[in-house]
């Protein structure tokens, strides 16, 4: 693999309580999931991650939750198809306006937390989504868990989508995410980190936590904006990107 993109969640700030650092993230990354109000972020502190990102030519994406701010999106919600939908076209249709009042436009749509995490196999509520992003803009790029059942519901939808892989996450030996609740989710050393994501642009594996070898087919690299050290970690994976002779470039721009 001679090019990957790498992502981040941003614009998760919220008036006063301060979530991760959009700025440095931003020199890094060449796509930001934004928060669209839902589960983080207020619209002044969206538009200024909007246009800083418009400034360094980082491809946006409409990060999309539950309506669950007290819980960061984080939280699994029964939620009716008609609901969901609604919720997707008003998030996408929020970030589309911040979007333009910057001179740019948003490229694709990104699940959030436990939403992303339910939809990866809740056919129901994946279509949902679907039919959310389609009724708004059918053109928009669906971004979802390598290897999931939404990304090919999503194609026989009509949506492009990428499909994506985790740097600072640990994964079971099926492919999936480890529980947050669980030992050993959240990976910390950058150098590791890097090493991982080398491995899984070179080979297409990484090593799950049970130390088994498993296959990710991914086309972009999420690194968690509110993980502690995540700028160190991202600026440790594009420096071995680079050093290795690997692009980093949005894969809207391929």
């Amino acid at each position: 693999m001679t090019a990957i993109d790498l992502n981040s969640d941003l614009g998760e700030s919220y008036g006063a309580w301060a979530m991760g650092d959009d700025e440095a993230m931003l020199a890094i990354v060449s796509s930001a999931n934004v928060a669209c109000g839902f589960h983080a972020g207020d619209p002044v502190g969206i538009l200024k991650t909007v246009k800083a990102a418009a400034e360094r030519g980082v491809s946006i994406g409409a990060h999309v939750s539950y309506p669950d701010r007290v819980g960061f999106g984080r939280r699994d919600m029964d939620v009716t198809s008609a609901e969901l939908t609604a919720d997707v076209i008003y998030q996408i249709g929020a970030i589309k306006g911040v979007a333009a009042a910057a001179g740019v436009t948003v490229g694709y749509v990104k699940p959030h937390g436990a939403l992303y995490n339910r939809i990866a196999h809740d056919a129901k509520q994946g279509q949902a989504v679907i039919d959310g992003i389609k009724a708004i803009d059918a053109d928009l790029v669906m971004m979802g868990l390598a290897g999931s059942p939404i990304l090919e519901l999503a194609r026989a939808s009509g949506l492009k989508v990428v499909a994506e892989a985790f740097a600072d996450r640990a994964y079971t030996p099926s492919g999936a995410l480890v529980s947050r609740r669980e030992p050993g989710a959240v990976l910390h050393d950058a150098g590791l980190i890097a090493k991982r994501m080398l491995q899984l642009a070179h080979d297409g594996t990484i090593e799950a936590i049970d130390g088994s070898i498993i296959k990710i087919d991914a086309q972009s690299i999420c690194v968690h904006g509110d993980s502690p050290g995540a700028v160190a970690i991202a600026q440790e994976i594009r420096k071995a990107f680079e050093k290795d002779g690997i692009i980093v470039r949005s894969f809207l721009n391929r």
